[in-house]
């Protein structure tokens, strides 16, 4: 291909998406663009913010599988026998795993408490205490952060390992991905500071070591376009079966819907386009990955974080894609 379409698409990221660190395109397996910007390498993880929720739902199919997890419909409250449910709080008891999943769990709360939430010592704990109350269950309700957690207190209790230590073992080493260390904030600021950080390698957790669900991990731009070509190839990484194909076929399909904004959601996938059964991962400041099997593409784009961005997954659709189709 020549460079002129190149080059185009690196001005257009220059003058309009000026926080992109890393774009990364795989065509039928192979990388056919790499490209970073705002003096970013290709070794350097960026914090991935909501992404990081796709990685957790590519988890739960490994435990599924294992068998650590029976079924999506267990009750989530049933992982943790020495929670005390409050007083009249009748809906957290049938909550399950599956609405997790497709956020479609109530919470208590309207808008939400994040210093309350952040000073706790157990970020699992806090979110169940937030999960429930009279809302209705079934009813889309996306939680960026609170009430995430609550999946990773499942694997922990289901494992035996922490969440890092399960993605080690089970998904990063084969790919060749590598996530060092739990990282922990002393305070505010050093949380903020990491929200705008490059290079910091690692994932997130509270006080207990419990390693965040819906944010915090860190992955270079190639990192995600594997995990990305993984999902494409059906769970397969060179001729070894890392997910199973059924998961990923059920996790990026439809099952639920945020009407408020016609959005489609899978387990923790956004559904981008059902006829071509395109997928993508999305997260704050600009941080996707995006996946079209029909036209076997994988698209990782990491961000330095500011609070606005234009959309990705236009970026990803009308400027990327069409260079490689």
């Amino acid at each position: 291909m020549e460079q002129q379409p190149f080059t185009s698409l690196g001005n257009k990221v220059k003058k309009d998406y000026g926080n992109i660190a890393g774009i990364v395109v795989r065509k039928d397996d192979n990388t056919v663009y790499e490209s970073y910007f705002n003096q970013c390498s290709e070794n350097e993880p960026i914090h991935i913010f909501s992404v990081t929720k796709s990685i957790v739902s590519m988890l739960f199919g490994i435990a599924l599988h294992k068998g650590c997890i029976k079924n999506l419909d267990e009750k989530v409250i049933d992982f943790f026998p020495n929670y005390q449910i409050k007083k009249r709080e009748k809906t957290l008891q049938h909550i399950t795993i599956r609405n997790l999943l497709t956020m479609t769990a109530p919470y208590k709360y309207k808008f939400n408490p994040y210093p309350k939430f952040f000073s706790s010592e157990d970020w699992v704990i806090s979110s169940l205490d937030f999960l429930g109350g009279k809302g209705k269950i079934g009813n889309f309700r996306y939680a960026p952060i609170i009430g995430i957690d609550v999946l990773s207190g499942i694997l922990i209790n289901t494992t035996g390992q922490s969440v890092l230590k399960f993605a080690q073992d089970n998904l990063f080493s084969t790919l060749e991905i590598s996530v060092d260390k739990h990282i922990y904030f002393q305070s505010k600021e050093e949380q903020v500071s990491f929200y705008q950080s490059k290079g910091a390698n690692g994932w997130v957790a509270d006080p207990n070591g419990t390693n965040t669900a819906g944010w915090g991990l860190s992955l270079t731009t190639m990192d995600m376009a594997k995990l990305g070509q993984l999902c494409l190839n059906g769970g397969y990484w060179n001729g070894r079966q890392i997910i199973p194909g059924k998961w990923i076929a059920e996790s990026t399909q439809v099952q639920s819907v945020w009407k408020a904004r016609h959005l489609k959601y899978g387990y923790l996938w956004w559904v981008i386009d059902e006829t071509e059964h395109s997928f993508a991962a999305l997260g704050d400041g600009g941080n996707a990955l995006y996946v079209n099997p029909k036209d076997r593409i994988v698209v990782a784009v990491s961000s330095l974080f500011v609070p606005r961005v234009k959309d990705r997954v236009d970026f990803m659709k009308k400027e990327i894609e069409p260079l490689f189709k």
